[in-house]
């Protein structure tokens, strides 16, 4: 198939979206694919690095575990800290803006749905802009964290060619001599404020996102395989109030047979042509 052809099918399904959204209020669930455009890789996507990441249980249970997991994680927020906004970020934003979103529920933990200027941001996940203190509570700002820990060890270097994560954490080649953060408060363990493999997201949370989904006509699915269970429940409570579900994403995802249009091509594209298009359609 040549990129031509491929070229008049997305546009071809871009044109059905627009017609079956026409209209409606969206709610719009993000994935990692919203944010390889700026630079943060996707975790299945093509190309994707074999990851392994470390599981709730392994970091709560190991102080060496906590030391690996620290020096990655730092040396891997520089990167992913420095990572701007891309126009697909912007065009959910300029949606919300224009009354055609409800607002954006996202598995993403790289906060850049909030820099690019959405109001309503459900951080499925949670985000790496906070870290907390797993005895007394205690919420600290990453950025300050991270000058802490530069402090500690002045010998920590960003590494060349480094193979940033989706979660932003790289693999230490060693950590050994790190000095590990603690609580400024109380000595106690520090964890960042994201939702671990081996962890559920709380109720809370997923109740925030379900009430989203309750208060829209649409759902729009954007750079998630759905492969995550949380994702996936929602295409489902969308689809039992019979939602028109649109899915953009490269490749297959698990609820393609759900969709009402399902659009293979790039995640900025199409949510750019959907802020284009869609509010003179309200």
């Amino acid at each position: 198939m040549t990129d031509t052809t491929k070229d008049a099918e997305t546009m071809a399904s871009i044109d059905r979206a627009v017609e079956v959204l026409a209209g409606r209020r969206l709610a719009v669930l993000t994935g990692a694919g919203v944010s390889t455009d700026s630079g943060i890789p996707d975790y299945r996507g093509k190309g994707a690095p074999t990851r392994t990441p470390m599981t709730a249980q392994q970091f709560l249970a190991s102080a060496e575990a906590r030391r690996r997991y620290w020096v990655g994680s730092h040396l891997g927020w520089k990167v992913f800290a420095a990572a701007e906004p891309n126009d697909g970020h912007r065009a959910l934003a300029a949606l919300e803006n224009a009354g055609v979103s409800n607002g954006v529920i996202t598995q993403n933990v790289d906060g850049l749905h909030v820099r690019a200027g959405s109001h309503r941001v459900v951080e499925l996940h949670g985000t790496m802009r906070r870290v907390g203190c797993l005895h007394c509570g205690q919420v600290f700002d990453r950025r300050d964290l991270a000058a802490r820990v530069e402090a500690d060890n002045p010998w920590i270097s960003l590494p060349e060619n480094v193979e940033l994560g989706p979660d932003g954490d790289v693999t230490p080649a060693s950590a050994e001599g790190f000095v590990v953060p603690t609580c400024s408060v109380c000595g106690g363990t520090l964890k960042p404020d994201v939702v671990f493999f081996g962890e559920y997201i709380p109720v809370e949370k997923f109740r925030e996102a379900e009430q989203l989904v309750h208060a829209s006509q649409a759902l729009v699915v954007a750079g998630s395989s759905l492969v995550v269970n949380s994702g996936i429940r929602l295409v489902e409570r969308a689809r039992r109030r019979r939602l028109p579900v649109v899915i953009i994403n490269r490749g297959a995802t698990r609820a393609d047979q759900r969709a009402a249009v399902k659009i293979d091509g790039g995640v900025t594209d199409v949510l750019s042509a959907f802020a284009e298009r869609l509010p003179g359609l309200l």
